[in-house]
């Protein structure tokens, strides 16, 4: 699939700050377009949240990659919080 969106990045982010979020958002890309490893996609989402700890700002760039990609991070960390405790992998594919 080509991907024909932009990114939801801030500018004053770091390199490495721009790494973590993009990572992660591309572990909400996999779980949607063939399947992820939970303890991957959490690794990611932690390392997220210490670029974005804010809900808010949270909230913010889940609806603007939605809106842009149609995919929901919120509801790819739903689903990988359900399986946590389990080894897996999670798929929203259709």
């Amino acid at each position: 699939m080509t991907k024909n969106y932009s990114y939801p990045l801030d500018s004053s982010w770091s390199t490495d700050e721009i790494s973590s979020v993009l990572s992660f958002l591309n572990r909400v890309e996999e779980a949607y377009e063939s399947r992820v490893d939970v303890k991957a996609f959490m690794e990611a989402y932690r390392d997220f949240k210490k670029v974005i700890p804010s809900k808010m700002e949270e909230k913010q760039i889940d609806r603007a990659f939605e809106k842009a990609s149609g995919y929901s991070s919120y509801r790819a960390l739903q689903a990988a919080k359900a399986k946590r405790k389990e080894e897996g992998w999670i798929s929203l594919g259709h």
